[in-house]
């Protein structure tokens, strides 16, 4: 029987046991989706990236226990740590290429990762009615993206207060739900709930920043943004908004290594 070789990761943080854990799974040759799914599932994290090397750059998909999704950030740079850190890729970056997402590129400077997203396009939504029985309050602003709500309320401390009704939540249009305030000592700070995507609240949600940095570059003034995801397990972002492209930063910590 052929093995597949795991690496879990936690991502957007300098620490274990923070930030957001993925697994990364290096393949030799394609597998199944049905396979895939199956690993997924079986590893319950927010995230299971699957990596197939090319002659140049990388193939990439990310399952979360329950369904396939267009893109996750914090697996895509738990990806790009492994590479660099466990398996000696050399090169400024790394280059992976998503079915559904195009080609994303992550680079390396000191013990950064960056991702190299392209920016989610907003429209504001009037579906705040729906939305506030979600959080249990009026969202100030709220917006529609490519695949995610995102409201805006008053304050870091009230966001970090809010109890979601993940069961209204799940019945949404959409992958999930950003909710997002003005930090306290960072620019922005957000929390992200997806029961129907398989996660209650994701500890980290890279792929959420594509959506928050142009708003808060918007309302900010600035193209350079600190921020922090205030799940329990708490991560640390470094953002840029760059017109169609943001770069989303932060640092990974190997969790284990092993093989299926």
């Amino acid at each position: 029987m052929s093995k597949i070789k795991m690496f879990q990761v936690d991502a957007f943080t300098d620490r274990l046991f923070a930030g957001n854990p993925a697994a990364v799974c290096i393949l030799e040759n394609q597998i199944s989706d049905e396979l895939m799914q199956s690993i997924a599932a079986e590893n319950n994290l927010a995230e299971t990236a699957f990596v197939v090397p090319g002659d140049k750059d990388f193939e990439i998909r990310w399952f979360t226990p329950s369904v396939e999704v267009d893109l996750c950030g914090h697996a895509t740079l738990a990806s790009a740590f492994v590479l660099f850190n466990c398996l000696d890729f050399r090169g400024p970056e790394v280059a992976f290429h998503s079915l559904r997402s195009g080609v994303l590129k992550v680079s390396q400077k000191d013990d950064i990762f960056f991702l190299d997203f392209p920016t989610d396009t907003l429209k504001s939504s009037d579906d705040t009615e729906r939305i506030s029985l979600c959080i249990g309050m009026k969202p100030k602003e709220l917006y529609k993206g490519k695949t995610d709500y995102m409201a805006l309320v008053e304050s870091e401390s009230a966001l970090f207060n809010l109890r979601p009704d993940l069961e209204k939540i799940s019945k949404l249009d959409a992958r999930g739900l950003i909710v997002t305030a003005k930090g306290d000592t960072v620019d922005f700070v957000s929390r992200f709930f997806g029961p129907q995507s398989g996660v209650d609240e994701d500890p980290v949600t890279g792929s959420a920043h594509t959506s928050l940095i142009p708003l808060w570059s918007g309302k900010l003034g600035k193209t350079k943004m600190t921020a922090k995801q205030i799940s329990k397990r708490g991560g640390d972002l470094i953002c840029e908004y760059k017109g169609d492209r943001c770069l989303i930063g932060g640092k990974a910590v190997l969790y284990m290594t092993g093989e299926i």
